[in-house]
Parts: C-alpha cells; sequence; structure tokens
C-alpha cells in the first residue's frame, strides 16, 4: 500500500491531530497562531498531492485514490473515501484557504485564540470530509460536524450583541434541512441495503432503488432542500446577511457556496438525475432571480459586510443557473465558478477585515478619499473587484463565459429568458463592487479616516493577499491547468441525466407496453367465454 492509498485520510485529518495539539498548547504570545499556521500549511500541501498524481485521462466517473473498509457491519457503513475532478480541486482550494485564514486572524483574534484556532481546524476537518466521502453515513457525518464549529465560531467571536441570534439562525437554518436528509438517506438504506455512493448511482441508473415514484420525489426534495439552504439559494437566503455579518473574517471564507454546491452536483444529481432533470426549470429560474436580487440588495447596502453577503448570494447563483442547464459548457462552468467563488469571495472579505481592523466600522458612509492613504489595499479592492466582476483575462471571466454560453444552449424550458436576465447581473454586479470602491476610496476624505493613523499593507497580509491576485490571473489565462479535471466531471454527470431521461423514457414505454398486453390478453380471455 502506497500514499495514494492513504492520502485523503491523512490530508482529512491532519487538521483534526492539529486542534488536539492547539488544545494541549498554552494560550500565550503567538504559539497557537503558529502552530495553526503550520497545520493548515501541512495540510495544503499535502493536498497537492491530488492534482500532481491524478490520472487525468482515467475513464469518467472513476474514483481515485480510493480507500475502502468495511466500518460497521449493521447496518452496512463503510469507511470510502475518494475523488474525482469535481472534488479534487475543491479539497485544494480548502488546503489553500485555510493558511491564508490564519494569516489574516493574526491580529483580528486577540483573545481565547485557542478556542479560535481549534474550531477553525475542525471545519477545515468537515469540509475535507465532505469532499472525500463516498459513503452517505460518512459524508452525513462530515456534513453535520460542519455546523457545529460555524455556529460556535459566529456565537463566540462575532463582532457585535446580536452574534449568538446569528449563529442560532444560522444552525437552525442548516440542522432542520439536515434532519429530514437524514431520513431520506434511511429511506435509501431500507430499499437497497447499502450507503455506498458508487452502488446507488448504478442502482439510479437502472431504475433498482424503488418503482415508487412519489416516494422518489420526496427524497430527492429532501436532499435538495437540505443542500439549497446550504448554498444558499434564493429564497433560502435567510440565515446569509446576519451569518456573514458576524462571523469572523477567517469563518467567513467558507461559510457559503462550496459544501452546498458540491453536494448538489454530487449526490442530488447522482442519486436522483431524472428528478434533477424535471426541477431544473425551477432551480434555472431561482438562480437567474437570485443572480439579480443579490446584486440590487446589495447596491443598496450601506454596510460593507452585508454587501459582500448579497454579493456572495448572486455569485453562487450563477453556479445554480449554470450546473442545472445541464449541458457541459454549464456544468464545467458552474463548478470552475464555485472555485472562483472561494477565491474571489475569500479576497473580498479579508479586504474588508482588514479595513475594519483599522477604523473598526464596517458602515460605508464612514468611509471616502482613501486610495492616496492607502494605495496597496486599494489596488487590491480593485484587483478583486475586476475579478468578481468578470474582467476578461481574469478567472471570473471563464466561469462567467461557460456558465452563461452553457444556459443558453441548454434544452430545459424558457430557458433562453431567464438566461438574459441572468445576464444583467454582470451590470448590476459591476455596478455595486465598482460603487463600494468610488464611495470608500475616493472623493473628500471622511472625518474617521482623517482621524485614524493609516496603515497600508504590512508584510503578512502582503503574503496573504498576492496568493489570491495571482491565482486570478493564472485561472483567467490558463483556465485548461483546471478544466482538463473539470470537464470529465461534467461530462460524466450530463451523459448521467441523459442516461437516466433515455432509460426512463424506456421504462415508460415498457410499463406501457406491459399494461396494454394485459388488457390485450384480458380482453381476448374475455371474448373467449
Amino acid at each position: 500500500m502506497n500514499i495514494d492509498h492513504t492520502i485523503l485520510t491523512i490530508i482529512t485529518f491532519v487538521p483534526l491531530a492539529g486542534a488536539l495539539v492547539l488544545a494541549l498548547l498554552p494560550d500565550r504570545d503567538r504559539i497557537q497562531q503558529w502552530a495553526a499556521l503550520a497545520v493548515t500549511l501541512v495540510t495544503f500541501l499535502l493536498t497537492l498531492h491530488l492534482p500532481f498524481h491524478f490520472d487525468y485521462s482515467a475513464a469518467a466517473g472513476t474514483f481515485q485514490f480510493e480507500q475502502n473498509l468495511s466500518w460497521v457491519t449493521s447496518p452496512a457503513i463503510r469507511y470510502h473515501v475518494g475523488v474525482d475532478g469535481l472534488s479534487m480541486w475543491l479539497i485544494v482550494l480548502a488546503g489553500f484557504l485555510a493558511p491564508l485564514g490564519v494569516l489574516i486572524s493574526w491580529n483580528a483574534i486577540d483573545n481565547r485564540r485557542r478556542l479560535f484556532y481549534i474550531f477553525f481546524l475542525l471545519q477545515q476537518v468537515a469540509m475535507l470530509g465532505i469532499f472525500v466521502s463516498l459513503d452517505l453515513f460518512l459524508y452525513y457525518a462530515f456534513w453535520e460536524l460542519s455546523l457545529v464549529p460555524m455556529a460556535l465560531l459566529i456565537a463566540t467571536f462575532g463582532r457585535t450583541e446580536n452574534r449568538r441570534r446569528a449563529a442560532i439562525k444560522f444552525f437552525l437554518y442548516a440542522f432542520i434541512p439536515s434532519a429530514i436528509l437524514l431520513v431520506a438517506m434511511l429511506w435509501l438504506y431500507a430499499r437497497t441495503g447499502t450507503f455506498d455512493y458508487p452502488q446507488l448511482v448504478q442502482l439510479a441508473a437502472t431504475h433498482g432503488i424503488s418503482g415508487n415514484s412519489s416516494a422518489l420525489w420526496l427524497a430527492s426534495l429532501a436532499f435538495l432542500a437540505a443542500f439549497a439552504v446550504k448554498v444558499p439559494v434564493f429564497p433560502l437566503h435567510g440565515w446569509l446577511s446576519d451569518a456573514v455579518s458576524e462571523a469572523p473574517t477567517a469563518a467567513v471564507m467558507v461559510i457559503a457556496g462550496k459544501l452546498g454546491l458540491y453536494s448538489i452536483l454530487r449526490f442530488s444529481f447522482g442519486l436522483f438525475p431524472e428528478q434533477s432533470h424535471c426541477i431544473a426549470p425551477l432551480m434555472i429560474a431561482l438562480g437567474a432571480i437570485g443572480i439579480v436580487y443579490g446584486a440590487l440588495l446589495a447596491l443598496v447596502q450601506k454596510d460593507l459586510k452585508r454587501l459582500a453577503a448579497y454579493g456572495t448570494l448572486g455569485h453562487v447563483s450563477v453556479v445554480i443557473l449554470g450546473v442545472f442547464a445541464f449541458t457541459v459548457s454549464g456544468i464545467d462552468g458552474g463548478i470552475y465558478q464555485t472555485i472562483n467563488e472561494g477565491l474571489g469571495g475569500s479576497a473580498l472579505f479579508m479586504l474588508l477585515g482588514l479595513l475594519y481592523e483599522r477604523y473598526r466600522t464596517y458602515d460605508i458612509r464612514e468611509y471616502g478619499g482613501l486610495a492616496a492613504r492607502l494605495p496597496w489595499i486599494v489596488t487590491m479592492f480593485v484587483l478583486t473587484a475586476l475579478s468578481v466582476v468578470g474582467l476578461p483575462m481574469l478567472n471570473g471571466f471563464v466561469g462567467e463565459f461557460l456558465v452563461l454560453s452553457g444556459a443558453m444552449q441548454s434544452t430545459v424550458a424558457h430557458h433562453i429568458g431567464w438566461t438574459v436576465l441572468a445576464t444583467t447581473g454582470v451590470i448590476f454586479t459591476a455596478s455595486y463592487m465598482l460603487w463600494m470602491i468610488q464611495r470608500v476610496f475616493y472623493g473628500e476624505l471622511s472625518r474617521r479616516a482623517e482621524s485614524v493613523d493609516a496603515i497600508d499593507l504590512t508584510a503578512r497580509e502582503h503574503l496573504a493577499l498576492w496568493p489570491l491576485v495571482a491565482l486570478f490571473l493564472l485561472m483567467g489565462i490558463a483556465s485548461p491547468i483546471w478544466l482538463r479535471a473539470i470537464d470529465s466531471a461534467g461530462s460524466r454527470i450530463v451523459s448521467t441525466i441523459h442516461q437516466a431521461q433515455a432509460n426512463d423514457a424506456n421504462f415508460a414505454a415498457s410499463q406501457t407496453s406491459g399494461t396494454e398486453l394485459m388488457t390485450t390478453a384480458s380482453s381476448t380471455t374475455k371474448g373467449g367465454r
């Protein structure tokens, strides 16, 4: 057995081992920060093993770096982990953002640091576990684990007295649909006798899960609802603005988007392809509405964090539009845009956190005229804004172009009208991002800005931000590096959906023929009598 057979386990549980080490270390000086940074850097370096040893020529639908061991005999639960083109780059993204989160929290968290970094590393364990799990029970364990440290981070380290209310809202919004998700998983196990994802996918493709279409629909809705809340999909975003507004920067970098979007692509499309295609017109409509709705709400915000929160709603809605178009371009663009949202959103929240450290407010009205005093910070804001709005040669353009072109090619009902509406979101996104930069950095110098000593980016902050900027450019001009693996996953998902449609048509035809034969035989028997 070489490291390929255990690398996913090592990646997943190194942060857990790090959290245990942090619990034993004294909480003084910078010990906790340095230890957390070391753990996250080791984890990130381990994740790089995946793209460098990934077999890009492997057949679509093949999982790599698999480890499949018996865990519990009854019920049949296995420790089954693996990655494909859908999950590989998301694992690398999670590993990449973690040390940046530690760097950006270096001075922002000045008390109870041990508790903060332990929760942060536990959140990292949960995210990585979700991306590698190929057993539904194992996946659900990590899914539920992801709720607890995030809620505690918001409740303990939120910036205002509303932090506990925001944490409870986030937890209830995520936990209640997750309980329904567990019921659907148990129903799947009762029908099939397995939690193993590859086996369930094979059964779903051959109508082997259940012949009861109503039960399948309810199960598919349970899965989709749990994931849609976590994305969040409009109108299930009630928790987003409060949670983002209160959460510390390192936590808010991972609070929305990746886990829910990945779960829809993996489990909703894999286990319920026919139902996913049937509900696609509604989801495309919600995606298009979410793009415009989020951008319009961002335009009227006075709080920088709430502006970014509603901007996030628009960005994840772009992914929903793309993946439910069920074209290769749309799904490739949706996966690519999920990575972009993680990078661009993280850069934006990091920059907002740096402004808050200096001026202790997120109120846009308290800012103005900072460009001359903070040239490096305004440069980073402009580069991030250009990435977010999709300027050609930057990463956001590739994802948005693939999504919109894929949505326009879709065969889903009314896709053209909703895609046209979604395209206007590009204009609105540029409007609120440029308006925000103009209000914060240009115009007359505000009273608060004038009364506070101007401190531009420090060496540590440069170290945290420049890797993101470099990726904005690299992913814009060298997108095939990422799309080579992503395209295999997108092609497999589209073929699965189309095969499910064909199988369903054949299944329905055979059922109809069988009914007609029985009717004919019955008529013949009656006639003979």
